[in-house]
């Protein structure tokens, strides 16, 4: 789903990164037990097979719940396992050349200490997704509350930059050192790795400390009617750490704009001012469908709109369309524009018995039901 989730390449160079910082010292395998648990929570991506709706409702589910990882940790590290094993039988065929790498002799063989550290690899992949405006919820099912740090775009060039660079520059001077006759050293790569990783978690803190500006930026700012807050969120913008997206909630109406917190101001057009819609009997009934538990457990920020008459192929001739968006994913930015196509978007059609006979989400329609 776009927009809903961090991209798996910054994932996965995480999980690369850690383990190059010193983790591959401790077990054999722990680059690519790390780099595929990094990433292994997204497998939630298969519910697709049940359609847009049953995906939208359990992504970032048991995936990511703090629950699952034990499990997750033991599923990557049977797959290491296959893979050595595997490997290891490929080396015993008959005619096969036994060729003794470097690694053969690094880490020892530790099963248990793998999992431990794939644990950690899937940790990491909980936290960069809190880091960005969709959520996660960690404590589910006990605690089905979402939580967002709201700090970092889904795709962050400046970290991917440093990760990549921490990974490709140790491979880059082995190279240089080849063609000077400088013997390789075992485990080479981990100053970089680490000094990556710690430029990561500054560009972490230097975005925290810019959204805190941008909220009492948004905070501050007087409002249309002198309306009350009563709550408000910042999303940012990749690479300008000083660009942020606000959505203000007042009783009547939510405010969007853009926070910049190098001027201190907030800049919004009238079009940036959505009134709260009337409740109709589609809306009614759209909120009690499938589609509108899943998306109002999730959304913080939901407008729940009757667009009137549609016009559908089908026995249904009388149906209003009645659509779900989020306003935290209102926004244009370098991935999509949201604000003339709003991504992660539900869609009901309501019949004139007000039941609701066709769901979507973004324009992906769900057969069947749950």
């Amino acid at each position: 789903m776009l927009g809903s989730t961090m991209e798996p390449v910054t994932h996965m160079l995480t999980g690369a990164c850690l383990a190059r910082a010193g983790f591959n010292r401790r077990a054999r395998y722990a680059t690519l037990a790390m780099t595929l648990a990094a990433e292994a929570p997204d497998l939630d991506v298969l519910y697709q097979f049940g359609g847009p709706l049953r995906a939208f409702q359990h992504h970032r589910g048991w995936t990511h719940s703090l629950l699952g990882l034990p499990l997750e940790a033991a599923v990557v590290v049977c797959a290491v396992a296959l893979f050595h094993f595997g490997s290891e039988r490929w080396k015993r065929r008959p005619g096969a050349r036994q060729k003794r790498h470097l690694h053969d002799e690094k880490a020892p063989l530790r099963w248990f200490e793998l999992w431990l550290i794939s644990l950690l690899a899937l940790l990491s992949h909980i936290f960069l997704d809190w880091t960005n405006n969709y959520g996660v919820r960690p404590f589910a099912p006990f605690n089905p509350h979402w939580y967002e740090g709201s700090f970092v775009f889904i795709f962050e060039p400046v970290i991917f930059a440093l990760l990549v660079a921490g990974l490709v520059l140790p491979w880059l001077f082995s190279l240089t050192d080849s063609e000077v006759g400088v013997r390789s050293k075992p485990f080479r790569g981990r100053g970089f790795a680490i000094v990556a990783l710690v430029g990561v978690v500054a560009v972490w803190g230097y975005r925290w400390v810019q959204h805190d500006k941008a909220e009492e930026i948004a905070r501050t700012t007087e409002y249309q009617d002198r309306a009350p807050i009563l709550k408000m969120t910042l999303s940012a913008y990749p690479i300008n750490p000083y660009r942020w997206y606000a959505v203000v909630e007042t009783p009547a109406y939510f405010q969007t704009g853009v926070v910049d917190t190098r001027t201190g101001e907030m800049e919004s057009t009238p079009q940036d001012l959505f009134w709260k819609p009337q409740t109709t009997l589609a809306t009614l009934a759209a909120k009690r469908s499938w589609l509108g538990h899943i998306y109002l457990d999730w959304s913080q920020y939901p407008l729940v709109v009757d667009e009137g008459p549609a016009a559908l192929d089908g026995p249904d001739a009388a149906l209003h369309k009645v659509t779900f968006r989020d306003l935290r994913f209102m926004f244009d930015n370098v991935i999509y524009n949201g604000r003339q196509t709003p991504v992660l978007t539900g869609t009901a059609y309501v019949n004139a018995n007000n039941q609701v006979v066709r769901t979507e989400i973004d324009h992906h329609v769900q057969k069947g039901s749950e």
